[in-house]
């Protein structure tokens, strides 16, 4: 279950590829300047569930848990523990973040498993609640050797 406290490093190295990847596909699909935040629940590379966010949404914490639980139990009901992310453009509202990372927080203890969220833009990945992240001035899709 979620402690509330968000991704801590240092991280494992397969989650740090599977967000530097969730990254990439991000950059690769986004071209826009400006567009609606998506939230992605499910593997990165594999299956998701998305739910688009409009600006003029007024979504509640109540509402949001309901979002999040409903596109988990996809991937739980495969056994797959899915990972939770918010695309956005790299300039956007840090309380947007806080109240989609409040309620996977929430529904995480609804649900049993741990869900945390971070937000994703085409050059960075970030836990709203710790603060973890990463960011790349130039981001290729090979991993490098080493």
């Amino acid at each position: 279950m979620s402690t509330g406290t968000g991704l801590q490093e240092p991280l494992p190295l397969l989650l740090q590829r599977v967000l530097r990847g969730a990254v990439i596909d991000h950059a690769r699909a986004e071209h826009r300047r400006a567009y609606p935040a998506v939230l992605h629940v499910g593997v990165p590379g594999g299956e998701v569930c998305t739910f688009e966010v409009a600006p003029e949404d007024d979504l509640d914490l109540a509402l949001r848990i309901e979002v999040l639980e409903a596109m988990a139990r996809t991937s739980l009901s495969r056994d797959v523990v899915p990972l939770t992310w918010l695309t956005r453009a790299d300039s956007g509202p840090d309380t947007e973040d806080l109240a989609w990372a409040a309620a996977a927080g929430a529904a995480s203890g609804e649900l049993g498993v741990r869900l945390d969220l971070v937000v994703v833009t085409r050059r960075s990945w970030r836990d709203p609640r710790s603060g973890a992240g990463r960011a790349w001035s130039r981001l290729r899709a090979a991993e490098p050797a080493g």
